[in-house]
């Protein structure tokens, strides 16, 4: 019975010292974790935990809704589409064929005005503002220095190398160790403050290296840039112009902070996600308008890094492939892709992602949904590979 005693104190006293460690050292953020994850029942973010955040409204306007296809929801899904959408937890899966809705399906009571994460998403978004603000006039071009934002940054960093991911900053880019510089970002109170503290310890624009804290930089260039917040500017640029079906919302760190976590968190539905992927696939013109510079976009769908070509201006590439593709891509398996020579938008939402390999620089569960989208579209020339190389001139 005393050794029980002893063994319960001691345990006391260890979470005591515990939490005053955590305090200390101004960890209580973790604490925000433990109530937004594992008191709900998951063991890392989910696509619906905007509800347990502060968050600022991206307002649409008048609504332009998308047309439905002649064969809307005509073809069925494979047997191994539909058995993977039902392990990972599949909730919206949608594709646009020749500008109209040709499939869509909801699941697990989620429908096309439903709001989930984007997570990573949001750094093409982010992106995408940047190339309106050169295009609208706040921001001169990609290689002005951030330190004309920001002085206290090494004037060799440029927006460009933010929006590429070469920056060379001293970000610490972990999702698992609870005292990494990602999860205090999406858990604490504010990320202005974490962001500049940070130093280029690398030279800017020689080595891809995927850091959130680039996106954050980037959005709070943008603040400056403009005067607005990242969220009242997405509505004036393209929520509203775009003809959006749903407000959305951006995740904030906190609400007297009232920095919106640019790296991730969005919360849209699929139709309006696609419709992202349409201004990108149509060069930046909406309903005969220009809404983003062409030039901006053709930068955006191209390799920066001579020896990394898979990542453009917050855009993923994939070179290797028989047919061009660029996607927005989040974790657990949020992707907007983009197939311009096919005509075909293909945004897939859930609950669970695929896994990158060893060696790669795609998830998994990327390919096979590009393939079997493909093989539902009936292609003639789908008897190759869709890993081979490109035919030139095809």
């Amino acid at each position: 019975m005393k050794g029980l005693k002893k063994g319960i104190l001691g345990t006391l006293l260890f979470l005591a010292l515990a939490v005053a460690l955590i305090y200390l050292f101004n960890f209580d953020y973790i604490f925000k974790g433990i109530q937004t994850t594992y008191l709900q029942g998951y063991v890392t973010a989910y696509i619906d935990d905007h509800v347990d955040f502060d968050n600022r409204r991206i307002e649409a306007g008048s609504v332009q809704p998308w047309l439905k296809h002649s064969d809307y929801n005509e073809r069925a899904l494979s047997e191994d589409l539909q058995k993977k959408n039902e392990e990972a937890g599949t909730i919206a899966f949608l594709i646009i064929k020749n500008d109209s809705i040709w499939y869509e399906n909801y699941n697990e009571g989620y429908g096309p005005d439903s709001h989930t994460n984007s997570f990573s998403m949001a750094k093409s978004v982010v992106a995408a503002l940047l190339g309106k603000a050169i295009f609208d006039g706040y921001i001169k071009d990609l290689d002005q220095p951030v330190a004309d934002f920001f002085p206290q940054f090494d004037h060799r960093l440029t927006l460009r190398h933010l929006v590429s991911m070469s920056s060379g900053l001293n970000w610490d880019e972990n999702y698992y160790n609870p005292f990494s510089m990602t999860i205090r970002a999406y858990l604490d109170e504010n990320i202005r403050e974490l962001v500049l503290d940070l130093e280029v310890v690398e030279p800017p624009g020689e080595e891809f290296k995927y850091l959130s804290g680039n996106t954050q930089l980037l959005a709070m260039v943008l603040e400056k840039a403009t005067g607005m917040t990242v969220s009242d500017y997405l509505s004036q640029s393209f929520w509203k112009p775009l003809g959006m079906e749903n407000n959305a919302l951006w995740q904030l760190d906190s609400y007297e902070s009232g920095m919106e976590k640019a790296f991730c968190c969005i919360a849209s539905n699929a139709r309006d996600f696609a419709k992202l992927g349409k201004l990108y696939k149509d060069y930046g013109r909406w309903n005969g308008k220009q809404l983003l510079d062409s030039t901006y976009v053709a930068e955006s769908i191209r390799p920066q890094l001579e020896d990394y070509p898979h990542y453009g201006l917050g855009i993923w590439l994939e070179p290797n492939l028989s047919t061009d593709v660029f996607y927005f891509r989040g974790i657990l398996g949020q992707y907007v892709i983009v197939l311009p020579q096919e005509n075909v938008i293909i945004v897939r939402l859930g609950q669970k992602g695929g896994k990158v390999p060893d060696e790669e620089e795609h998830p998994d569960d990327f390919y096979f949904y590009l393939e079997e989208v493909l093989k539902m579209l009936s292609r003639n020339d789908q008897k190759s590979s869709l890993k081979e190389p490109a035919v030139p001139g095809y």
